[in-house]
């Protein structure tokens, strides 16, 4: 954060992303990842700064994330 309270975007290294469904539901729920070398579980959440970037990343054309098995 900079002295007036703005969040600033980090550059996250994001290497794999692949969809991770709910055991009971069968529906995507998170995205596994690896994020600057630390394996991760993303929950699908608009303002969780891992998935804002996430998306960000598939919309540039620099991600894409798996579907899940």
């Amino acid at each position: 954060m900079d002295g007036c309270g703005d969040i600033k975007m980090e550059n996250m290294n994001i290497t794999e992303a692949k969809y991770h469904l709910n055991g009971i539901t069968g529906q995507q729920c998170a995205i596994n990842c690896v994020i600057d070398g630390q394996t991760m579980c993303v929950p699908l959440k608009d303002g969780n700064r891992h998935y804002d970037e996430i998306m960000r990343q598939v919309e540039d054309g620099t991600l894409t994330i798996e579907d899940a098995e």
